[in-house]
């Protein structure tokens, strides 16, 4: 049955164990866009949040002043001393959200490596959760990120050496040269196959 103009197509998958799908990735790497293909593909509604979500709800002055969060110049990004309280009140949060019911995507960039990786294991105790690792290759993510008004350049250079180091992942995707809705297909496969 083909889809008219304008219709969104869905996956229809039997139940599927798997609770919490995190995407790690530099900025720019096209998580967001493959988790709204996520979104519509899935056949309940999930939640998208993550870690811009989380500067969002920050108060200014934390970034103003860097006590929280610090992002350079050049698109370095420092966590000042009171960034991993807030971060494990904020997972703390998703994890009571999936646990009544609702599934969640987290897109996420571990700016501590496998580091981060572990406390988000911690806050997701008890969950299922499947980790997926979103490469981009450096000159496309570059691209993205010059003509995204919400980024700073370099931002995507400076986390491209530490955002996957120590991460272990139960699949990756590469968002490049594969569509948004390609990556997806191949997430939810792997969920359908793995639950």
């Amino acid at each position: 049955m083909a889809l008219r103009s304008g219709e969104r197509g869905r996956c229809y998958l039997a139940h599927v164990s798997t609770q919490i799908i995190v995407l790690n990735g530099v900025s720019s790497s096209g998580k967001t866009t493959l988790a709204r293909s996520l979104q519509a593909m899935l056949t309940e509604p999930w939640l998208l949040l993550g870690i811009d979500d989380l500067i969002r709800a920050m108060p200014n002055e934390g970034l103003e002043e860097g006590s929280l969060l610090h992002i350079g110049e050049t698109g370095q990004v420092h966590v000042g001393p009171g960034w991993q309280d807030l971060e494990a009140s904020w997972y703390g949060g998703v994890a009571s959200i999936v646990a009544n019911g609702t599934g969640v995507i987290v897109d996420e960039v571990f700016l501590g490596g496998g580091q981060s990786q572990e406390r988000l294991r911690a806050a997701f105790n008890g969950l299922t959760v499947l980790w997926v690792g979103v490469y981009c290759d450096r000159d496309v993510a570059r691209a993205r990120e010059y003509v995204r008004p919400d980024r700073v350049s370099g931002m995507a250079e400076f986390q491209a050496a530490i955002v996957h180091e120590g991460v272990a992942y139960d699949m990756t995707v590469d968002t490049s040269s594969t569509s948004p809705e390609s990556c997806a297909t191949e997430i939810l496969t792997r969920m359908s196959t793995r639950d």
